[in-house]
């Protein structure tokens, strides 16, 4: 299996190419130059490998949620290849990105995500990771919300993750004090969006080009 995987929802910015278990990837943190970096990083990828772009059997996202500039940088470079191309899609949660990416370094295996949505809320999503299998499953929903509603489900062995707790120390505080640990500087990364395409390509139908859209979460600049 051939994918390509790309992520701009957050400060990072990354793609990552998986041919048949073998991950190659760049991945760097410039906040404001997703734009100038995405496809730089995608040719350098396919050139290293040796591997033109429609020899690939998907493409993956993330999709959000995230900066809504940089989600519609990723949805807009994938629809065009995918277009242009005729390749499938995965569209994949970039809070599940990063609790896979925790998961992984950590052993972790239950992850509250947070990343800062500003406006004083946060994107939230509680998942249980199989790091080892590469899966991720969302317990509840994901959502967005002002940081002093988080909160924990009634069991114990929670780890927070992402910026949210960074960036929201305070109206945390009392989330923080029931979690076994945190990691603030877990973004998501184009690495775990393509292992997380995989195992999406065993249990589901990929998207058309045209399906390949943000997810925003918050309604109100959405629906604008």
């Amino acid at each position: 299996m051939k994918i390509l995987a790309l992520d701009t929802a957050t400060e990072a910015c990354s793609a990552a190419l998986l041919i048949d278990g073998q991950l190659t990837d760049r991945y760097v943190v410039e906040p404001r130059r997703h734009n100038e970096l995405i496809l730089p990083m995608i040719d350098e990828l396919l050139s290293a490998a040796g591997i033109p772009l429609k020899e690939l059997d998907y493409l993956a996202f993330g999709r959000g949620p995230g900066a809504f500039t940089g989600l519609r940088i990723a949805a807009g470079v994938v629809q065009g290849l995918a277009l242009s191309h005729d390749i499938p899609v995965f569209a994949v949660s970039d809070l599940a990105a990063s609790a896979l990416r925790a998961g992984k370094k950590h052993g972790w295996e239950k992850m509250l995500v947070l990343i800062d949505a500003r406006m004083q809320e946060v994107y939230q999503g509680g998942y249980r990771v199989s790091s080892e299998q590469d899966r991720v499953e969302l317990q509840g929903r994901e959502s967005v919300i002002p940081p002093a509603q988080v909160e924990l489900p009634d069991e114990e062995g929670w780890y927070g993750v992402g910026s949210g707790f960074l960036v929201y120390p305070v109206e945390l505080a009392d989330t923080r004090k029931k979690l076994a640990g945190e990691d603030t500087d877990c973004l998501p990364r184009a690495r775990e969006i393509a292992l997380l395409a995989v195992t999406m390509a065993a249990h589901q139908e990929p998207l058309k080009p045209e399906q390949a859209l943000p997810v925003y979460l918050r309604d109100k600049v959405t629906d604008k």
